[in-house]
């Protein structure tokens, strides 16, 4: 992981939640033709819902570790009433994610729309799940409201996850093809589909958004600095978390354990290839982790060179060698919170809050060891009123101050919209543990988005009261008019100043919070965040 202050545990612990209720609702089918085939779908209370479109050949045998390859045509009609299988996955972590399975043929894709096949094209967002890029499923986001609120089209979709998705090992890196980040050219892929069929879904394939929340967040922020995704997407949403991307060199010996761990060996030949691809897959999920830790073999982004770039992504990005477009960008107030919620949730049986032994085991497993007795020393627990929280400030800081620094490089040179979310009020969806505050805890904002997303089949949906209920609807006009125009502003959304962090005119955060109203400077986040404290951190990890 990246040495600019971001928690391991936080960037891997990330999204996923179970299938949205729309197609249980009395429905009507309709039909739309793609390059691949006709597909039907049903329309559910003014939304045209198609889902479960494979937009590539399944990833299975030769195909695996490869690029994907785009979905072969079809005759008659194919149904696009249910959701396609989750990817490949171990690492659920409880109420998060899940459940775990071994499918690799799982690249299909989703989308929600007002009207089909008019000729007044709507805005596209397309949506890539969270999960730390080892857990999710696009199935598990009901993007109605978005349509039909927004007036927008919804693509959600999958893609490889954990070690089938984003892997470097020098057997296969060395055959020639793009490597390393299979499921950052799984979402590529998508992006083209649509580019080639959303018209007849009513969208408007020159006026695409590409976002994502966490890892999707990261997903969005790779494709923004891809060559390979130039000309794809129009705008881009990072919603809680920015990497930098893993060095070649130190993914590639992590690959290379991998594969020394399953029997193949760790020379870059043939022969160590095919082994690779010989694996039945249930081997390669027990060496992905368990359900509760990943395991040591993970990486979730990596600058390969081609799909990434290899001097990383911060680098791209100050050296204005990116697709220039306008970004929305931001986090929550208590993005550590959420692994804060992990750690109590597998502690037992019985379950107890947060230790102060835990704390300190968390800074010394996600940092440098030169850095940490400084953490600890500015991140005192007899400074705060529990473990729980120490964890949450000193997580949360190193997490969310690099995304403050990359905003301020991006705003001289694109339209940015930064934001915090900070309603701390939010429904929580683990269950109630001991001692534990959940705050405006990291995916707290999704479910103001997403109605009722709830993490996984172990989480527990709530529904937002008036007040929440009047936020998402802010939110969600937000969202939706940034899809339109790259502009967030606009009728039902809360007034949002661009960016500028200048001496003069200092950048504005939205503070999304109850009641929808006030900004913070950039100084004032800054602050709250000590972030001046985690650029030497920064400095002193280079």
């Amino acid at each position: 992981m990246n040495r600019l202050g971001c928690f391991r545990l936080a960037a891997s612990a990330l999204l996923g939640l179970i299938a949205t209720a729309g197609t249980a609702l009395p429905a009507t089918p309709l039909q739309v033709r793609t390059e691949q085939g006709t597909v039907e779908g049903l329309r559910v209370k003014g939304i045209s819902e198609f889902l479960g479109i494979p937009y590539a050949v399944p990833p299975i045998g030769d195909l695996r570790w490869r690029p994907p390859v785009a979905a072969k045509p079809w005759s008659g009609v194919k149904r696009a009433t249910r959701f396609g299988p989750a990817c490949a996955q171990v690492t659920t972590l409880g109420a998060f994610a899940g459940p775990a399975n071994d499918n690799e043929d799982c690249l299909t894709l989703n989308i929600f729309t007002p009207k089909t096949g008019t000729s007044d094209k709507l805005p596209v967002l397309v949506w890539i799940h969270g999960g730390g890029n080892m857990d999710g499923a696009s199935r598990d986001y009901d993007a109605t409201r978005l349509a039909a609120l927004g007036k927008i089209v919804v693509v959600s979709i999958n893609y490889r996850l954990g070690l089938l998705g984003w892997l470097a090992n020098p057997a296969l890196d060395a055959e020639g093809h793009p490597f390393a980040n299979y499921g950052l050219l799984d979402q590529q892929l998508a992006l083209k589909w649509v580019k080639e069929n959303i018209a007849g879904f009513g969208g408007d394939p020159g006026n695409v958004t590409l976002g994502g929340q966490s890892a999707g967040s990261i997903d969005a922020e790779a494709s923004v600095a891809s060559p390979l995704a130039a000309g794809l997407f129009h705008r881009a949403i990072f919603e809680s978390v920015v990497l930098d991307g893993i060095p070649l060199p130190a993914a590639e010996k992590t690959g290379a354990d991998f594969a020394e761990a399953a029997g193949c060996g760790r020379d870059a030949t043939p022969e160590v290839a095919a082994c690779l691809r010989n694996l039945p897959v249930k081997r390669i999920m027990q060496l992905a982790g368990t359900e509760s830790v990943q395991g040591p073999y993970i990486s979730i982004l990596i600058a390969d060179g081609q799909i990434v770039p290899a001097a990383r992504l911060f680098a791209a990005f100050r050296n204005g060698t990116f697709t220039h477009m306008p970004i929305m960008s931001g986090t929550v107030h208590d993005e550590q919170n959420f692994s804060a919620a992990i750690a109590e949730y597998f502690s037992g049986p019985p379950r107890h809050a947060i230790t102060a032994e835990q704390f300190q085991d968390l800074v010394k497993g996600n940092f440098p060891p030169e850095t940490v007795g400084k953490i600890v020393q500015e991140y005192k627990l007899a400074s705060y009123p529990n473990p729980q929280h120490a964890w949450n400030a000193a997580g949360t800081d190193g997490l969310v101050c690099p995304q403050l620094m990359l905003n301020r490089v991006l705003a001289p040179q694109i339209p940015v919209y930064a934001y915090e979310f900070n309603d701390a009020t939010a429904p929580f969806f683990f269950p109630a543990m001991p001692d534990f505050e959940p705050l405006a805890y990291h995916t707290a904002d999704i479910q103001y988005l997403f109605p009722l997303w709830h993490g996984g089949p172990k989480g527990i949906a709530h529904r937002l009261n008036a007040g929440q209920q009047r936020l998402s609807d802010a939110l969600v006009r937000a969202w939706t008019n940034f899809a339109r125009s790259g502009d967030p502003n606009g009728p039902g959304a809360p007034h949002w100043p661009v960016f500028r962090p200048t001496a003069n005119e200092p950048g504005s955060y939205l503070s999304e919070t109850l009641p929808v109203s006030g900004t913070l400077t950039d100084q004032q986040f800054s602050d709250e965040h000590n972030c001046d404290f985690w650029a030497g951190i920064a400095a002193a990890s280079r």
